[in-house]
C-alpha cells in the first residue's frame, strides 16, 4: 500500500476562513466546499486511493487561477491541479489539507489558424474537442489517448499523453507550441507561442510531462495537421502472444511506420468482442490492429507489405478493411477496451510501462510468468508500435490480499520494463502509482537534479505534493 501523509491540522482548523478567501478571489459560485459536492473530486482514474480535499476551486479565467495560487502560496496551503480527472496514476489525487484547482470551466477555443497550422485553446478543452473545432477545415489534432472524449488538454500536457496514433505523429510534446502557465506565486508566464521553435531553453519540453509540479497551465497552443486522404485498418490474429510481438518487431524493423499498431491478448479479445461485436477472432491468442493512411494506392501498397511481413509469422486470421466503415468496426473494440475489461473483473490496475519494440516477445513471456506467480490474470492491450504496454491486472478491491498482490505484480512488471531497456511510464505519468518505483530507473544524482528543478519552480513543495518523487528522497515534499 502506498503511504500518504497525515493532513496538517493547522490548515484544517482554518478551513472556513480559507474557503471564504477563495470565494472572494474566484467568485462564490466557483468554489465547492460542501462535503457531498466534494466527493466526486476525492479520486481520479486511479480509484484505489481516495482523499476528500479541503476545497475545490473551478476558476473561469487565468486571472482567477493566479489570484488563488497567490493566496495559497502566501498562506502555505498545498494545491492539487486537476483537469478532467482521468489520470490513471493518481496524478490528480487530492489531499485533505489541499485545495484542488480545476480547469474544467476554462473550455473556450480561443483561436484557430489553418494558415499557421495551430489552435489556441483554454486548458479545459477536451482532447477530441480540438479536432472537432478544426475538422471542418480538413485538419485534426494528432494525439489521441483512449480517454480523448473526456480528457482535457491541460492533463495531456501534464502527463505528456500519447494514444494510438503517436507512433506516426508523436505524443503531446511533439505537438505543443506554447502554453500560458501560472506559477505557484501567482505569476502568469508565456512559454513558446505560435511558432515551431523558441530561442533559449526548451521550457515546453520541461513543462510537458511535469505532472502539475511546476505550475498550472491555463492556455495551450497546439499544432494541427492536415487530415490524410483516407485510412484503413487491418486485423491479424496469431497463435501466441510472443509470436505477435515478433511480428511487431519485424514491422518496425522494415521501416514502415503505420499510423497505429495496437496489440490485444486473448482475455482482452474476448472482452472487447463481447462488448463491441467487432468480429475479432476468438480462437487467437493475440491480435494486432494495424492502420495505414494516404491515397488508396498508398494504402493498398502499405497493406500488401504489412500482410507479407505478418505472413512470416503464420497468422491465424488476416482481415483487411475495405472501407472506412469496416475500419471503424475494427477500432470499436480497441477504443472501448478499458470499459470492456471492466465487464469481466470487478477491478483492474492499468499499468503503463514502455519497452523497446524488439523486446516485446520476451516481455509477453515474462509478464505471463509473473501473473502466474501472483495467481492473477492479466489482460494486455497496448500501443505495440512504440512499446507502450498497458497490462490490465484483474483483481477484487474488496479483497485486501487480492489488491496487495495486484500492486506487487504491477511493480514487478514496471521493473521488468526498466530491465528490458524501457521506462516506468509511457503516457500515464508517475503520479502516486509509480512514485516509489522511481529509484528503479533513476539513481540518486538523477533524482536530486530533478528535485532541484522542482524547487526552482516551487521551493516550498506546495504544488501537487507527495507525488512523482519517492517520499524518502523528496525533501520538503
Amino acid at each position: 500500500m502506498l503511504a500518504m501523509p497525515e493532513p496538517d491540522p493547522h490548515v484544517l482548523a482554518r478551513r472556513e476562513a480559507i474557503v471564504a478567501d477563495l470565494r472572494e478571489r474566484a467568485g462564490a459560485g466557483n468554489v465547492i466546499a460542501e462535503t457531498l459536492r466534494l466527493k466526486p473530486y476525492e479520486t481520479d482514474g486511479f480509484t484505489a486511493y481516495r482523499r476528500v480535499p479541503l476545497a475545490v476551486v473551478l476558476p473561469k479565467t487565468t486571472a482567477q487561477v493566479a489570484a488563488c495560487l497567490r493566496y495559497c502560496h502566501d498562506q502555505g496551503i498545498r494545491v492539487v491541479p486537476r483537469a478532467a480527472g482521468t489520470s490513471l496514476s493518481g496524478g490528480a489525487l487530492p489531499l485533505e489539507d489541499a485545495v484542488v484547482i480545476g480547469v474544467s470551466r476554462m473550455n473556450r477555443i480561443l483561436e484557430v489558424s489553418c494558415e499557421d497550422r495551430l489552435a489556441r485553446v483554454e486548458a479545459g478543452v477536451t482532447n477530441l474537442g480540438i479536432t472537432k473545432a478544426v475538422e471542418g477545415e480538413g485538419f485534426f489534432y494528432a494525439p489521441d489517448p483512449s480517454s480523448q472524449l473526456a480528457c482535457m488538454i491541460a492533463g495531456n500536457v501534464a502527463m505528456n499523453s500519447g494514444g494510438a496514433h503517436c507512433l506516426k505523429y508523436g505524443v503531446t510534446a511533439n505537438n505543443l507550441l506554447g502554453v500560458t502557465m501560472v506559477t505557484v506565486e501567482g505569476d502568469v508566464i508565456e512559454l513558446g507561442g505560435g511558432h515551431l521553435d523558441t530561442p533559449g531553453y526548451d521550457w515546453l519540453g520541461l513543462i510537458a510531462g511535469s505532472e502539475g509540479q511546476l505550475g498550472i497551465v491555463t492556455e495551450v497552443t497546439v499544432r494541427i495537421l492536415r487530415a490524410a486522404e483516407g485510412a484503413r485498418a487491418m486485423l491479424v490474429g496469431f497463435a501466441a502472444t510472443d509470436v505477435a510481438g515478433a511480428a511487431v518487431a519485424d514491422i518496425i524493423a522494415s521501416g514502415i511506420i503505420p499510423v497505429a499498431l495496437e496489440f490485444m491478448d486473448r482475455p482482452c479479445i474476448h472482452a472487447c468482442e463481447a462488448f463491441a461485436h467487432a468480429g475479432y477472432p476468438l480462437d487467437a491468442e493475440a491480435l494486432l490492429i494495424i492502420e495505414v493512411e494516404g491515397s488508396e494506392a498508398e494504402q493498398d501498397a502499405l497493406l500488401a507489405r504489412l500482410k507479407a511481413i505478418c505472413a512470416r509469422h503464420d497468422p491465424m486470421t488476416v482481415r483487411i478493411a475495405r472501407d472506412a466503415e469496416e475500419s471503424a468496426a475494427i477500432w470499436k473494440g480497441r477504443k472501448g477496451a478499458f470499459g470492456a475489461v471492466g465487464r469481466i473483473s470487478p477491478d483492474y490496475l492499468c499499468m503503463d510501462g514502455t519497452i523497446p519494440p524488439g523486446a516485446l516477445p520476451e516481455a509477453m513471456r515474462r509478464i505471463g510468468a509473473l501473473a502466474r506467480h501472483y495467481g492473477l490474470q492479466v489482460a494486455n492491450v497496448f500501443h505495440a508500435g512504440d512499446g507502450n504496454l498497458h497490462p490490465l491486472i484483474l483483481f477484487d478491491a474488496n479483497d485486501p490480499e487480492s489488491f496487495r498482490r495486484a500492486e506487487m505484480l504491477g511493480a514487478d512488471i514496471l521493473r521488468l520494463c526498466v530491465e528490458l531497456g524501457g521506462c516506468l511510464t509511457g503516457e500515464h505519468g508517475v503520479g502516486i502509482e509509480k512514485r516509489d518505483l522511481m529509484t528503479a530507473q533513476f539513481g540518486a544524482a538523477d533524482l536530486d537534479q530533478q528535485r532541484r528543478i522542482k524547487r526552482a519552480f516551487d521551493p516550498r513543495w506546495l504544488l501537487n505534493p507527495h507525488k512523482v518523487f519517492p517520499l524518502d528522497t523528496a525533501g520538503a515534499a
